[in-house]
């Protein structure tokens, strides 16, 4: 089993959770989040004053996917969120011991 997060703009996630969605994912945990990268956040001008935004607003989404789907999970998050902008976001993927559902006791892959 493999974690997949992704940190994406916010205006994508329904487009991305349709996508993961058609592919087979059945689950996943979303937070609103804020950082930055190598933009460094960005400049803005309110009321004519222009002040530094340091953290930008993204969309944190979490998912444990079955090995054989992984690869295919990454590409459809990628595909999907791409906007071609800088802050389009990241993808990082972990290996996943053990899951276990609580309600059933059910363990792996079973469990998602």
């Amino acid at each position: 089993m493999k974690l997949i997060i992704a940190v994406i703009k916010p205006f994508k996630l329904e487009e991305v959770r349709e996508a993961l969605t058609a592919l087979g994912v059945q689950g996943l945990m979303v937070s609103e989040v804020k950082g930055y990268g190598r933009q460094s956040g960005h400049t803005e001008i309110y009321r004519g004053a222009e002040y530094v935004v340091n953290f930008v607003p993204k969309v944190r989404l979490e998912l444990v996917v079955p090995d054989a789907i992984a690869a295919q999970a990454v590409e459809t998050i990628a595909a999907t969120s791409k906007t071609g902008k800088i802050g389009d976001g990241k993808i990082f993927v972990l290996s996943v011991e053990q899951a276990l559902r609580v309600r059933t006791g059910e363990t792996g892959d079973d469990a998602l």
